[in-house]
């Protein structure tokens, strides 16, 4: 097989791709560890269990939302529940799995740090673009999601990070 090589344009596209990726990470982890006390996997974590019904979610669906492994999930999941951010629950359904839930704790400190993150967020971002990039922004976004989602027409399973499987058991 002979190696696809970047062209000009697309090497430039990419390494600005991951520059602007890398330094929007540190500003929104700096920003959370100062306010916070926390990284943006957490806040993240936090945010998603907000937004669940009854702010709870099947740690599979958990790793699937924020599309991380299981096993990374657990250990984040482990850390917030030691500071009381957050409590692992038997699920009702399914005696292998277990559900995230966020406790008034875990509620009040995603309160406290939501103003900053998106002010970061907006600072970092879309102050950055107009209105047209935005747009552009999301549906460059999806594309690549989606791609790396799905293999052309069918899915793929192990390929993506919340079905890959962790020596740890069931999530």
């Amino acid at each position: 097989m002979t190696t696809r090589w970047l062209t000009p344009e697309e090497q430039r596209a990419w390494r600005a791709f991951i520059a602007a990726s890398l330094l929007l990470e540190d500003a929104l982890d700096r920003q959370l560890q100062q306010d916070a006390g926390m990284p943006h996997l957490y806040y993240s974590i936090l945010s998603v269990l907000s937004e669940s019904g009854e702010r709870r979610l099947r740690m599979t669906d958990l790793a699937e939302q924020l599309k991380i492994t299981r096993s990374r999930l657990t250990y984040a999941v482990t850390r917030l529940e030691r500071d009381g951010m957050l409590r692992r629950e038997p699920c009702p359904h399914d005696k292998r799995g277990s559900v995230a839930a966020l406790t008034d704790e875990g509620f009040a400190l995603l309160e406290r740090a939501a103003p900053g993150h998106v002010e970061t967020v907006r600072n970092s971002l879309f102050d950055r673009l107009s209105e047209e990039q935005v747009g552009q922004l999301e549906q460059i976004s999806a594309a690549i999601a989606h791609g790396l989602q799905e293999d052309g027409a069918r899915p793929a399973p192990d390929g993506v990070p919340w079905r890959r499987r962790s020596s740890s058991g069931c999530a």
